[in-house]
């Protein structure tokens, strides 16, 4: 029987190359859009990570989502300072979330304070979708638009912290197999698995469409 981490891993598999392929993504890492839509794309990241993060510290004592709470992946500092970098020090101020991506961080924190197991889901597919295919959006990026290696405007992609990913990500996948739920609620946790990498899409999408390629 397959363990839990292949099970969310297979399962999710179509929704996870469906948000990897998209139009939008497809056209900024192949150097087609300019460095805004990045910017753009970095602003929308903020908004769902500050959903994730804000509830870590309340989450760190809850039996079921604390394991995976590792101050390693927090990633809204690193994100900020990309922004301050992308978008000069009042990117705050024009700092607006797409319809798309409001849903989508409504949903991470929906689940933060009623449904541990679902954060976790959201969790999973953010945090280890970053120590992944992250660092190919990193290396196009630098290429790209010139960033320094490591540097302001691709911080969110370098973990520090994490000195071993590959390690690290079967650490986390043996957590996943432990956690603690009945198989009902694990059926329940690939869905919130998919439903992630669906929003996900769609804000791909809603970028895809502020974006356009001209013809």
């Amino acid at each position: 029987m397959d363990s839990f981490s292949t099970l969310i891993r297979t399962a999710s598999h179509e929704q996870h190359v469906e948000a990897e392929t998209s139009t939008f993504m497809s056209d900024l890492l192949g150097g087609r859009l300019g460095v805004d839509a990045y910017a753009r794309y970095t602003e929308q990241l903020w908004f769902v990570y500050e959903a994730l993060e804000a509830s870590a510290g309340r989450l760190a004592s809850d039996p079921v989502a604390g394991p995976f709470i590792r101050p390693q992946l927090m990633r809204l500092a690193s994100l900020e300072r990309d922004l301050a970098h992308l978008r000069g020090p009042g990117w705050r101020t024009g700092l607006t979330a797409l319809p798309a991506t409001g849903e989508y961080a409504a949903r991470v924190r929906e689940c933060a304070e009623e449904w541990p197991a679902g954060y976790v889901a959201h969790h999973y597919t953010r945090y280890l979708g970053d120590l992944s295919g992250g660092q190919i959006i990193r290396d196009k990026a630098e290429r790209t638009w010139g960033f320094a290696r490591k540097g302001d405007g691709v911080r969110f992609y370098v973990f520090e912290e994490i000195g071993n990913p590959a390690a690290f990500k079967r650490e986390y996948r043996e957590l996943l197999d432990g956690i603690r739920a009945d198989d009902l609620e694990k059926q329940r946790v690939v869905a919130e698995c998919k439903g992630a990498f669906a929003l996900n899409t769609g804000v791909f999408r809603a970028l895809g469409e502020e974006f356009p390629l001209s013809a």
